[in-house]
């Protein structure tokens, strides 16, 4: 479900979110009262061949009168919280570092809602050949790891991986991260032009079924079930629209819900069904290797979403001193979080 032009720099995306902020688009004022929604269409980016949590819950009627308007296929979760903030879209997701660097820099957006997560049946693997001499965290020194997108979920997760395994920032620097398409990633393993990959989702399940790899770690076996990211909205459009944003927010947290709650088979026939009726030229196929949304406690945000990459946040220059994690979330708008277990205090 996290399927993530290439990246704006973040420091055009907030000089671009600082011009564009209360201007145009769809984040106009509108009628506040009896918890209507101000605006009746959101801007997004989608993913090709997936259901978005978003899509989900408009279709499930969690978003009431409100439309989604899908603007095109996003390429990163980087990439897709940058267009959020500079007005391009309404909304977008990405992995909590990539959102923490974005509003480190300035960027107006504040994160509402978890939107995807890891258990034990959806996680990401970083796979080798079942020949590979590579066998513990040191081996990877001078090797390198395919990725989808530097500075975001998969690289935090290495990091870690290496952190916790002794090496030294100094040694880490030595592992060759390699940007490549998710799609190219196992070929590219088995072709021996990279030495590692990271696999999630159909791609991890179709690289295993295929035999001739063998799992060298993931992060469900580094840190158990957890959210990976979250949805942000412009802060001028929390100001001018809270109506939408509690609709849209609670409305992510039910599909979470509904996703958890609905036997699998129904949820995949549901995706399905939305996918056929967009009529975007996409594939069903892949939809039966859905497992689960990933996500606990109904998307619900607490500070541990963020502490848990501090290392790598100070490590890579993104944070100078101790994260402050109030200052880039709020459940206010999620409606769910009254029934979830207690979250740490944020803003809002």
């Amino acid at each position: 479900m996290k399927l993530h032009q290439p990246l704006l720099s973040v420091a055009a995306a907030v000089v671009l979110a600082l011009t564009v902020t209360g201007c145009g688009g769809n984040a106009q004022a509108g009628d506040q009262t009896a918890g209507q929604a101000e605006v009746k269409e959101l801007r997004y980016q989608g993913s090709a061949n997936n259901v978005g949590l978003p899509e989900l819950a408009a279709d499930l009627g969690y978003l009431g009168d409100i439309k989604l308007n899908w603007v095109g296929n996003t390429t990163s979760g980087p990439q897709d919280i940058q267009s959020a903030a500079t007005n391009q879209t309404d909304f977008g997701g990405a992995f909590a570092g990539a959102v923490v660097k974005l509003i480190e820099a300035g960027a107006p957006v504040t994160a509402v809602v978890n939107y995807y997560g890891e258990d034990a049946k959806t996680f990401n693997g970083f796979y080798v050949k079942a020949d590979s001499p590579i066998k513990t965290a040191r081996d990877l020194i001078g090797k390198k790891i395919a990725v989808n997108t530097l500075g975001a979920h998969s690289e935090a997760v290495i990091n870690t991986y290496l952190s916790k395994n002794g090496l030294s920032q100094d040694e880490i620097k030595q592992v060759q991260l390699v940007v490549l398409a998710p799609n190219d990633t196992e070929e590219a393993v088995r072709r021996g032009q990279v030495d590692v990959g990271s696999l999630g989702g159909v791609l991890q399940d179709h690289a295993v079924a295929a035999g001739g790899l063998r799992s060298l770690f993931n992060d469900y076996e580094l840190f158990g079930t957890f959210a990976g990211g979250q949805y942000v909205l412009r802060n001028d459009f929390i100001d001018k629209n809270p109506n939408t944003a509690r609709i849209f927010a609670t409305g992510v947290a039910k599909a979470i819900k509904w996703e958890t709650e609905t036997p699998r088979d129904q949820v995949i026939a549901r995706f399905k069904k939305i996918i056929d009726a967009r009529g975007r030229n996409e594939s069903t196929a892949n939809l039966q290797y859905w497992k689960s949304p990933g996500v606990p406690d109904n998307g619900v945000i607490k500070d541990e979403d963020f502490t848990r990459w501090s290392a790598w946040l100070k490590s890579s220059g993104i944070v100078k001193n101790d994260l402050t994690p109030s200052k880039y979330y709020t459940n206010k708008f999620n409606d769910l979080a009254a029934s979830a277990p207690t979250p740490s205090t944020a803003k809002g």
